[in-house]
């Protein structure tokens, strides 16, 4: 179950961004944002410990509470699987429409101390983009959705904070082809199915990989899965 962000931090999340296109998600745009929102700084320290880097981080999670709740109220159950990927992945990116905050986020999360933080911030988007569609998996194809979505998103949002067409009209054109790259590779994985020594191959090892299970929610062990034996 997603958290809801401390509604202190988001306060002075908001209250960062004017700062972020300057400053980036720096100490300097953390000041500034404690005396916006009327914090000290002593007593935003107390939510927000690491400054700036937590408010980058509410930041992103802030666009996925604003994905969840907008695609909801979506009527696109009709569509197919990969089609309501596309919408989501697409509003996801739409809905974080300050973009100069997003290449900041990209530039601190990059950096190698962050970068694991980071990687799992796009996991986090990936695996509720996969909710948000209804998936069930419950073996370890859970764990390969998330991890291809999370190629496409991040690749996506790297092309989109390059993009210069009007509507972003280019970005759409380049997601529409990771997902058909996509389509492809698991074509291809029902192809060679149909051969007798990859069919028996695959077997093998699909029989350990069914053992590999998704997270059990329901215990916080901060551990990705477990193994069914």
């Amino acid at each position: 179950m997603r958290r809801p962000i401390d509604p202190k931090i988001l306060k002075l999340m908001k209250a960062a961004l004017p700062n972020v296109a300057f400053d980036g998600w720096s100490n300097s745009t953390f000041v500034a944002a404690c005396t916006e929102a009327g914090f000290s700084e002593r007593k935003a320290r107390l939510f927000c410990p690491r400054g700036a880097i937590d408010l980058a981080v509410a930041f992103h999670k802030w666009g996925d509470d604003q994905l969840e709740t907008t695609f909801k109220k979506k009527k696109i159950s009709q569509l197919k699987v990969r089609e309501r990927i596309r919408k989501a992945v697409e509003l996801r990116i739409k809905l974080a429409s300050d973009k100069e905050a997003v290449r900041r986020g990209v530039v601190l999360f990059s950096l190698p101390i962050h970068a694991f933080e980071g990687s799992c911030l796009i996991w986090e988007t990936s695996d509720l983009i996969w909710e948000l569609v209804g998936d069930n998996s419950e073996d370890y194809n859970w764990y390969s959705k998330r991890t291809i979505l999370s190629a496409v998103y991040g690749s996506t949002v790297l092309y989109w904070l390059g993009d210069n067409s009007e509507g972003s009209e280019e970005t759409w054109q380049f997601l529409d082809r990771r997902i058909e790259d996509v389509m492809k590779f698991e074509n291809a994985k029902v192809q060679l199915n149909k051969f007798k020594f990859t069919r028996g191959l695959n077997s093998l090892t699909g029989n350990f990989l069914k053992k590999i299970k998704k997270p059990n929610r329901k215990f916080d062990t901060n551990l990705p899965g477990y193994l069914d034996t």
